[in-house]
């Protein structure tokens, strides 16, 4: 089992940056593929960014790519994303997702955090 919890949303004005912080626990947390996914009201929820743990490997949604960075701590266990450069349509509620590198659908997921970007 892994828990997520994440901390870090809020709101901002355009061109300012937020990072947000997932927390990880539980077993075998080496083999998780690590994901910030995003879905704003009326909209299709979107990933944005994920990291392989044990390989360190990461992507972006074409919507982020070279504004947004996925990071890890692994003495902390944690994972941020790094949110620069921020525009009004980044608004959304954002949620840290896990699933094993061997499984398809991302089936561990946090609580979510409100990220709000003013014009």
């Amino acid at each position: 089992q892994v828990e997520l919890v994440e901390s870090g949303g809020g709101s901002v004005q355009a061109g300012g940056s937020l990072k947000l912080s997932c927390v990880v626990s539980g077993s075998c947390l080496d083999d998780l593929l690590m994901a910030w996914f995003r879905q704003a009201p009326g909209k299709e929820r979107e990933r944005v960014a994920q990291l392989s743990r044990g390989g360190g490997i990461s992507n972006y949604a074409d919507s982020v790519k070279g504004r947004f960075t996925i990071s890890q701590d692994n003495a902390k266990n944690t994972i941020y994303l790094q949110m620069n450069s921020l525009r009004p349509e980044d608004t959304a509620v954002y949620t840290c997702a896990a699933r094993r590198v061997f499984q398809n659908l991302f089936n561990y997921w946090g609580q979510g955090t409100q990220v709000t970007v003013s014009a």
